[in-house]
């Protein structure tokens, strides 16, 4: 499967989400692409988005994904490609039209009217009669927590709650889809990471489609069904927050979402990787044999050990506390690895590390390698090594591993 197109109905898993299956297609982007003054912001992506699913658009700055949010709202129409909305093609179809609201990072409060008209302000303009007009609004104040701020104006509101009834106002009129684009960005620390649980408790309450836009890799992960990590106006992976996190398609995707340490590796046989000049047993296969790759570590996977009893030994460079863990930096040989743990190992200590075939996962060369980490080409064996084709993980050496293989 091409990583800028996720797979058909037919070739997908169905999600458990709630205790249901979660498999119903609402929207879908076919050969959508997007050019602004002869440059592509958005390159023929393909995407489809299921009913009552929280989807989170990921990547950094200008990779495209508040423009597929811009299109999927009407705000914009794609330079070709094409939009469904339930099976009906929606191009020429206006924004207010659309059965889908958005929120922007910019809230957009009327200063002028209080919590309640502002939430009320769109079933006015509907003519929506008064009595069905209070009823829906009283529900909206329920939903987001916001009973009896009813007659504050917005400059008398925290912004978390100014958030909140700008996230009323949206759902009021009753949408399928509800676009958000960045709300959380004006918010501190604190108070994003609860309205991430607000957003994530009223979109299962409500059981409607949230498509989500962040360049905060820790927000998507806590929030979503599916992620979607985006780059250079393509799609690098799809996935759910642990399929993404464990499983990274390539290097931008490793090192965008966690930290990472990316290595040159060679695929010597099917669960036998070499890098750092040690052959390891990893759970990964289907590669050519002695194909180049890259290799990821995650450093919370990384155990430290007495250098007499490590698969490679380097030197603590630096150490940061981070409250649960530290930071530490070790170089092995001009290769600087973070590694975190909950033990303090003091700058200038000679350390040994473990690795289990768990530890490892292996992607295959991109445009990316090389571009982060530090892809050090040093192959030479280490001193501590006794037998260079000792496979590390397993009893047995390389080609005995590739004979089992056969």
């Amino acid at each position: 499967m091409p990583p800028s197109r996720r797979a058909p109905p037919s070739e997908r898993t169905p999600t458990k989400k709630r205790g249901r299956i979660m498999s119903k297609e609402l929207i879908r982007l076919v050969n959508c692409r997007m050019d602004f003054d002869g440059e592509t912001v958005l390159d023929s992506i393909n995407i489809y988005f299921n009913d009552s699913e929280f989807l989170t658009l990921l990547g950094p700055s200008g990779c495209g994904k508040t423009t597929t949010l811009r299109i999927i709202g009407g705000f914009l129409q794609p330079t070709s490609g094409d939009v469904f909305f339930d099976g009906v093609r929606i191009n020429d179809v206006p924004p207010h039209k659309r059965r889908v609201n958005t929120v922007f990072q910019k809230y957009a409060l009327f200063p002028h009217l209080n919590v309640y008209e502002n939430i009320a302000f769109g079933l006015r303009i509907a003519k929506v009669p008064a009595k069905e007009i209070d009823e829906r609004v009283t529900e909206m104040l329920e939903i987001v927590s916001l009973k009896g701020f009813e007659k504050r104006k917005p400059d008398q509101l925290s912004g978390g709650q100014q958030q909140r009834v700008a996230i009323a106002r949206a759902l009021v009129n009753r949408p399928k889809v509800l676009l958000l684009d960045e709300p959380l960005g004006a918010l501190d620390l604190r108070l994003r990471k609860d309205m991430q649980n607000e957003l994530k408790r009223i979109q299962q309450q409500l059981g409607i489609t949230f498509i989500y836009v962040t360049h905060d890799q820790e927000e998507a992960l806590a929030m979503s069904d599916t992620v979607v990590v985006m780059d250079k106006g393509r799609i690098q992976q799809i996935g759910t927050p642990e399929d993404i996190y464990n499983e990274p398609k390539n290097a931008f995707v490793a090192d965008f979402i966690g930290e990472s340490n990316i290595l040159d590796g060679v695929m010597r046989a099917d669960y036998v990787v070499e890098f750092f000049g040690r052959k390891f047993r990893c759970l990964d296969k289907g590669f050519e044999k002695d194909e180049p790759v890259d290799v990821v570590i995650r450093p919370e996977d990384v155990d430290i050990v007495p250098a007499d009893s490590g698969h490679l030994c380097g030197t603590v460079t630096s150490v940061t506390f981070k409250g649960v863990h530290y930071d530490t930096i070790v170089d092995f040989r001009g290769f600087k690895w973070l590694i975190q743990t909950t033990d303090l190992h003091q700058p200038g200590e000679y350390i040994g590390i473990r690795l289990t075939p768990d530890d490892i996962h292996v992607m295959r060369k991109s445009e990316y390698s090389g571009m982060f980490g530090d892809y050090s080409s040093y192959s030479a064996e280490y001193d501590e090594i006794n037998d260079p084709d000792a496979v590390i993980g397993g009893e047995e050496t390389v080609e005995e591993a590739l004979n089992n293989e056969e």
